[in-house]
Parts: structure tokens; C-alpha cells; sequence
């Protein structure tokens, strides 16, 4: 397989993100999007240069120079088109977070499995340079035994009005930008077992559009003894942040990722990004440069690539988006009932985890 032909499923911002990706890395083509419009679909084609367009998805996968497809449509449809994606033989790599439900993450799992494709699960801090350094120090020794992982992402809102809508999104920040924050905490510490689960989360800035959080803290121990502190907010102003601290027995390291790529900027009229942004540009920014690779959905995507060739194994599996969803459960409940939730635990079967917060199975 010289040309790895990758179909965009899903037409906003981070379907962009990962067509600018895909023309990072060599052997991958954007062949396809589908929308839950033609009309978005075909302004996306047009503005990407994508040679096909689709109004249903499933006309999207029925094309045989697909050989992988992109799930990047809002949360509470992930299960059924990563499923329809792997009847139809398609390797996935599926946004996060990866479903809704348990049970939703284990028919995914079993739906790849049953006809031999793969399920990568979408985790770019993974790939993130200053992140991959951080655990090649740990992991080489310089910083002794790591005890505690602190990380945060924050900036002012979602990109995308179904985000507030709890019946597409499933719930807030702690479930949008925790999961990130969660599985960086386990994949730097090895992927060590959780023992409990200890979270807040409120809504403080977006009470007047949304019933979801916008703001969380989450503790978590791991049985190997270390702690991870994890913020992150919908209601930090001044655009994003994105950072981590790790303290070790004989070293600490620390990473701020924005601030530490970026130009200092000050603008009356603002600019504009090649990839639509949250944020407003005017005033003081930091104005990122190499933004795709600092983020890592190139390497991510390369990654994808080689999957779908044979050449490597998934690095972050759909049983990790699975294991995420179940802290994500946890913490919801941890907010929801004002306590600490202990290993081993099997989440309340909900439509929803925000849920576990808001009182339907409290």
C-alpha cells in the first residue's frame, strides 16, 4: 500500500485539523468527507481540496480507496459510526472522548475486533514533543520515582455550539478536556491501575447557555502510589493554556506548551489562523507558529498511517478510551455524590455520564 487514502468523517474545526495533518505526512491522501449535510459537506471539500463530498457517511465508506477513516462528528454519534466504519473495513481513528457509555466503548471494541480492523483512540498529547521528552526523562531514570503528575488545559469555551448541549456532548469540560488530562496522567505513569477518584466541577461562566461544567479539578491515585492533579476549564479567559509539572524523587520537569511555541503578539484588529480558533485575536496573544506539529495530530496522524499500513501497533487503543470513559464515570459520580470513588469500579448504566452529576442515578 503505497497511498493510505483516509475519509474525514465530520466537516468543523477538527476534521480541519486533521486534513492539514494528513498533508504533513507522506503516503496519506484526504480522498473523502461526509457530513450530516451535503452543502457542508462540499464547502469543507472545496476548502480542503478534497476530491469527494457526501451527505451520508455511509456512502463515504462504501469507497474503496478508503482505507481509514477520521470520526470527528460530535460525541453521541462516535459509537455508531466507528461501528458502521468497521463493518464496512475501515481502520479508525476516533476522536475523543470515544463514546458515551460502556457499553457503547465495548461494542466498538468488539465491532474492530470482529472484522479485523483497527481502532486507534485519538490522544494527540501523546504525541506532543514537549510531553514525549517529559516521559523519555522519567522513563530514562533523570527524574527517580515520579509521584506526581500534574497537568491542565484551559481556555474560555468550545468551538462548536453542540458542545453545550448535553444530549450531543454527553457532558462538559471534565468530559472534553479531562479526558485529554486523564490519559496523559496514565500513559506517563505506564498506565498504572487507578485506586480512587476524587473530583469538583461547577459551572462558574456558562450557567446562562449550558447545564454542563465548565470548570473541574480531578485527584487521582494510582496503585503505584503517585498522585495526578488534573484542571481544566471552559471558563479561563485569555485564551488556551496547556501545561504539565512532574515532580520525581531526583528532579522535577515542567512544560507550558503555548506560551513556549509562541510568538507575543499585540493586535488592534486580531488575525486570522489557518485553522478557525475559539478565541478572539485582538490584544495581547500568543501567536503559535508550527501549530499541527506542537499539538501533535501530525505525529498522530502518521502514527494512524502506519497502523493502517501493518507497520505498527495502535499506541492508544480503544481499551484506553474505554479505561478514560470509566474515570470519566467516576469522577461524575465522585462530583455528583460530594466523595471519593475507590477500584475497582463499574459505572451506573446512564445515557449520559454528566448524569452521574446532575442526579439521574444518584
Amino acid at each position: 500500500m503505497e497511498t493510505v487514502g483516509i475519509g474525514l468523517i465530520g466537516a468543523g474545526f477538527i476534521a480541519a485539523t486533521h486534513v492539514e495533518s494528513i498533508r504533513l505526512v507522506p503516503g496519506a491522501e484526504a480522498v473523502a468527507v461526509a457530513s450530516r449535510g451535503r452543502e457542508s459537506a462540499a464547502r469543507f471539500a472545496q476548502t480542503c481540496g478534497i476530491p469527494h463530498a457526501y451527505g451520508d457517511y455511509r456512502q463515504l465508506l462504501e469507497r474503496e480507496d478508503v482505507d481509514g477513516v477520521v470520526v470527528a462528528v460530535p460525541n453521541y454519534l462516535h459509537a455508531r459510526v466507528v461501528a458502521d466504519a468497521a463493518d464496512a473495513g475501515k481502520h479508525v481513528l476516533c476522536e475523543k472522548p470515544l463514546c458515551l457509555t460502556m457499553e457503547e466503548a465495548r461494542h466498538m471494541i468488539d465491532r474492530c475486533r470482529a472484522n479485523r480492523v483497527k481502532l486507534v483512540y485519538g490522544e494527540p498529547l501523546c504525541y506532543l514533543p514537549k510531553y514525549v521528552r517529559a516521559k523519555q526523562l522519567a522513563d530514562e531514570g533523570a527524574l527517580g520515582e515520579v509521584f506526581l503528575v500534574k497537568h491542565g488545559e484551559e481556555h474560555p469555551g468550545p468551538y462548536s455550539p453542540w458542545f453545550w448541549d448535553a444530549d450531543q456532548s454527553g457532558g462538559g469540560v471534565l468530559l472534553d478536556m479531562a479526558f485529554h488530562s486523564i490519559e496523559f496522567a496514565r500513559w506517563f505513569l505506564g498506565r498504572s491501575g487507578v485506586k480512587s477518584v476524587t473530583v469538583t466541577v461547577k459551572t462558574l461562566l456558562h450557567a446562562d447557555k449550558t447545564r454542563c461544567d465548565d470548570q473541574s479539578v480531578c485527584v487521582i491515585e494510582f496503585d503505584i502510589g503517585a498522585l495526578a492533579v488534573l484542571e481544566n476549564s471552559w471558563a479561563k479567559l485569555g485564551g488556551l493554556d496547556d501545561k504539565c509539572e512532574i515532580y520525581g524523587s531526583r528532579g522535577n520537569t515542567f512544560a507550558d506548551v503555548v506560551r513556549g511555541n509562541s510568538l507575543l503578539t499585540y493586535s488592534q484588529p486580531g488575525y486570522g489562523y489557518a485553522l478557525e480558533k475559539a478565541e478572539t485575536t485582538q490584544g495581547w496573544t500568543f501567536t503559535a507558529f508550527d501549530e499541527l506539529r506542537t499539538f501533535g495530530y501530525p505525529q498522530q496522524m502518521g502514527h494512524f498511517v502506519n497502523v493502517v499500513k501493518g507497520l505498527e501497533e495502535p499506541i492508544e487503543t480503544g481499551e484506553d478510551g474505554m479505561e478514560v470513559l470509566r474515570i470519566i464515570c467516576a469522577a461524575y459520580r465522585s462530583a455528583g455524590q460530594g466523595r471519593r470513588i475507590d477500584w475497582p469500579y463499574q459505572p451506573p448504566s446512564v445515557a449520559r455520564p454528566i448524569d452521574l452529576w446532575l442526579g439521574a442515578s444518584r
